[in-house]
């Protein structure tokens, strides 16, 4: 019999029980008899000893469903987020889109904020009906919308990856003068990755939890060295000593635009995860708990992490170690200035490393989901277990990061536009049916998740898909293509692809899914 067999013969056979730990309690998984060979014993075995999980997307049973703290949701994010791809990301504020440090400031709060309502949001959802975000999108935008969404959502899993690894590769290449190859630094990462996410929620939870304490420790370092060099300083007062921090005219409101969407697709890029990450919590919990600690545990992170990027970009302006560094390593080579070079030397490198590892966090989340993904977009896929397809899915990653690698700050910006642009189309139809179509939570009947001849089927989440993906064409600004209303914002136009996306795919629902339940029933 084959592992992926036996796997299954074991999760049918299973049975559970729980034991407290903390505040928390874990669910424990145990196959009291295993068939199929040593090694589908042994991997049961494992599991039940790091309290591994072995569900995929089946709904979890309310025995199970035993956490209480909303402390845990919330470091899941403010661990994730608190790493140098957010930093990274910041950095761009200026590199990319020339802004000055007080507008960028201002749109990376506003833009932060909108990006992380709905992660919140749905991250209630998780709680109260103990099912997956992918399978919860059956009801949201139904079984054919779902399946789009849960395509696109794979393939975002491994570019986020991708994306992640390489700022980090980049700062374990140039520590110890490059004796770390960049294929090394993304092949560390990756293997890193797949030790966490194997044994599945509860251990993810755990990792995440306390791992952002370093990486906070090291972002303090970071602004102290900035305010030890007066980069802050610098940054913001042209040379007359005048405060320097708002720009105006139509090309500066196109690199804010442009930023602001870049930022939603960061911040919001956790929306399609957001339940598979409180589906163990209790479902009498709070929902408002929920929402505000979710929120906090995104937004704080978001903010701090992305400002000090923003600031910290500021340095090339000038310093000639920033700017030579950051023009040949990126943002590596500017986080190695800061910290290394005529700095904290070798503590300066131990830093740098643990920075560079930070990225498991933000990547832990990303290879969790995509294995849910795959499930839920076909059933023939569900029958493959959870950790084969978070390992297809880190072996993806490392094939596509290392060539990416050389062409970094290009990726990033044209990357996390592309993801905004579908995340937004994803909100504007799932909040469309919550709110307006089931009216509140009153309106799901749970039970049907599974059934698909009772659920929403889905056509008019399509239509309103390639209403919004319309909504993109006109407005998106690429290096590769300009719509046509992007390219009249400014010299070098501006992105609002996310913002006519979000607007074309809510008026197309609103059309198609009336048509759709008088038609269908349901």
């Amino acid at each position: 019999m084959s592992l992926e067999g036996s796997h299954s013969d074991i999760e049918k056979k299973a049975f559970k029980e729980t034991t407290s730990v903390s505040d928390e309690a874990i669910v424990v998984e145990k196959a009291p008899e295993v068939q199929g060979g040593k090694y589908a014993s042994a991997y049961a075995n494992l599991m039940q000893m790091f309290h591994g999980e072995t569900r995929g997307i089946e709904r979890v049973p309310e025995e199970e469903k035993t956490q209480t703290s909303v402390y845990s949701a919330a470091t899941m994010w403010l661990s994730a987020n608190m790493v140098i791809a957010t930093f990274s990301l910041g950095a761009l504020s200026y590199s990319v889109f020339g802004l000055d440090f007080g507008t960028s400031v201002l749109t990376i709060v506003f833009f932060s904020i909108l990006g992380s309502l709905p992660v919140a949001f749905f991250s209630i959802f998780g709680a109260r009906y103990g099912l997956r975000q992918m399978i919860l999108s059956r009801f949201l935008i139904g079984n054919v919308g779902m399946r789009i969404f849960a395509f696109i959502n794979c393939v975002a899993c491994v570019g986020w990856g991708a994306v992640n690894i390489m700022s980090s590769a980049q700062l374990l290449h140039i520590v110890n003068n490059g004796a770390l190859p960049p294929w090394a630094g993304c092949l560390i990462l990756v293997v890193a990755t797949i030790i966490v996410t194997f044994f599945g929620y509860n251990v993810i939870h755990a990792y995440e939890k306390w791992s952002w304490i370093p990486n906070a420790v090291c972002f303090i370092a970071i602004i102290a060295r900035l305010s030890i060099a007066h980069v802050f300083k610098a940054g913001v007062q042209n040379e007359a000593g005048d405060w320097v921090t708002w720009g105006s005219g139509r090309t500066f409101a196109g690199g804010v635009l442009s930023f602001g969407g870049t930022i939603f697709g960061f911040a919001a890029g956790w929306t399609t995860y957001a339940a598979d990450y409180t589906t163990y919590m209790r479902t009498d919990s709070s929902p408002s708990r929920i929402f505000f600690g979710v929120l906090i545990g995104l937004c704080f992170p978001l903010i701090f992490t992305l400002t000090l990027g923003a600031a910290a970009i500021t340095g090339i302006k000038t310093d000639d170690t920033y700017a030579t560094l950051y023009q040949e390593y990126s943002v590596g080579g500017l986080v190695y200035a800061i910290l290394v070079q005529d700095s904290l030397h070798g503590f300066g490198q131990f830093l740098c490393v643990l920075l560079a590892l930070s990225t498991v966090c933000n990547n832990i989340p990303n290879m969790y989901s995509i294995a849910l993904g795959a499930q839920a977009f076909w059933s023939k896929f569900a029958k493959i277990p959870r950790v084969v397809w978070t390992i297809v899915g880190n072996a993806l990653t490392l094939a596509i990061c290392i060539p990416a690698y050389y062409k970094f700050a290009d990726v990033v910006d044209n990357f996390m536009n592309l993801i905004g642009y579908y995340l937004a189309i994803y909100d504007a139809i799932s909040l469309s049916e919550h709110f307006i179509f089931r009216k509140g939570f009153s309106g799901y009947n749970i039970e049907d998740y599974d059934k698909l001849n009772k659920i929403n089927p889905g056509w008019a989440g399509a239509f309103a898909f390639c209403c919004g993906a319309a909504g993109v064409v006109v407005g998106m600004d690429q290096t590769w293509y300009a719509g046509v209303l992007a390219a009249k914002i400014g010299e070098f136009g501006g992105d609002i692809g996310f913002e006519l996306a979000a607007g074309f795919s809510f008026i197309g629902y609103l059309i198609a899914r009336p048509i759709e339940k008088k038609h269908f029933g349901r």
